[in-house]
């Protein structure tokens, strides 16, 4: 059954407004033209001019459709699939024949030609788009498993329920509370990865990630919060921030016999969610170097939801270690469907 739904979910018209989506359909536009130009002319200088003349009509063809497809991306996901494949091809064959028609009046053939060659490179695309989404389904499956490996160290699941034995007796309501936050993070790992989840949900999980490993490593752990500018109703990948603290913990703060501070900063500014994460830079002498596989997990898990649209920057700076992630603010759970069409 859940491979079924992985199939139907390729089988999807990928959402116009994607940067990636954009750039794809734009490059392969630019290289048919380039294309044609190349089998019609053959020196350079021929070339350039015809390039150019084309251009003249082919960027603002492209340019219109890509604001109507842009603009119809909702009603045309909601449309069945053939449906939307024929309204897309209607849209994408129109507008570039009404754009040569109106550029270049005079010229009775050139629309024609335009509308056959937009019809077939949308064809095209559309084949490429279905294609790429079948071959991605099962790197949702695979994304899912490296988080699972990745998110909670043996060492950690170790350490935690340790802590928790140390105060059990001492004071058995927080130990309670204490098995609740560990419950509640096995609880999100186990949960589908191929939907989006709230901010305000991640930042909770955080938290209680942040109480256990305050409990094991005591004053040398200290953590400020920027979170007042937070727009918790984001969707967002699950298990988005809880491993890049972990990652701060553990490269950071564990291997500093001094008391260090991890910074957490989540805003956001204009159509996009700022998450900028800090830690000290201690030394790795001291410390086992990680394998990176949490944060390839990230950015991979990044691209498969947002394609182009979301970055993921990590850069030393001084002393401090800074992880700056920036996505698009979203609140539709009609898109927080993992895509991989994109």
């Amino acid at each position: 059954m859940e491979k079924r739904n992985l199939n139907n979910r390729a089988a999807q018209l990928p959402n116009f407004c994607h940067l990636g989506v954009t750039l794809r359909i734009a490059l392969a536009a630019e290289l048919l033209v380039a294309a044609g130009v190349v089998a019609r002319v053959a020196d350079l200088r021929g070339f350039i001019d015809e390039f150019v003349s084309l251009s003249a009509v082919a960027q603002p063809a492209l340019l219109l459709t890509l604001l109507a497809l842009c603009a119809a991306s909702r009603w045309l996901a909601r449309l069945p699939y053939r449906n939307g494949v024929v309204a897309t091809l209607a849209i994408g064959t129109v507008l570039p024949v009404l754009t040569a028609a109106t550029i270049n009046p005079p010229n009775a053939a050139r629309p024609v030609l335009v509308g056959v060659v937009a019809l077939f490179l949308g064809m095209a695309l559309l084949a490429y788009f279905d294609l790429r989404g079948r071959a991605l389904s099962p790197a949702i499956a695979e994304a899912r498993l490296a988080a699972l490996q990745a998110r909670i160290r043996p060492h950690f699941l170790f350490n935690s329920i340790n802590a928790v034995l140390s105060v059990l007796r001492g004071d058995p309501r927080r130990a309670e509370r204490l098995l609740e936050d560990l419950a509640e993070l096995f609880r999100a790992l186990m949960s589908d990865a191929r939907s989006l989840v709230p901010l305000a949900d991640e930042i909770a999980l955080t938290r209680a990630y942040l109480e256990l490993e305050a409990l094991r490593l005591g004053d040398r752990l200290r953590v400020t919060w920027h979170v007042d500018n937070m727009p918790g109703d984001a969707l967002v990948p699950p298990l988005l921030i809880q491993p890049l603290v972990e990652n701060a913990v553990y490269h950071g703060i564990e291997p500093s016999a001094t008391p260090g501070e991890i910074s957490i900063n989540v805003y956001r500014r204009g159509d996009h969610v700022h998450i900028v994460i800090r830690n000290p830079l201690a030394d790795e002498a001291r410390h086992r170097k990680g394998n990176g596989i949490a944060l390839e997990n990230i950015r991979e898990r990044l691209l498969l939801f947002f394609d182009l649209d979301a970055t993921f920057k990590l850069k030393p700076m001084g002393a401090v270690y800074q992880v700056h992630i920036a996505l698009p603010y979203t609140r539709d759970r009609h898109r927080s469907a993992l895509r991989s069409d994109r």
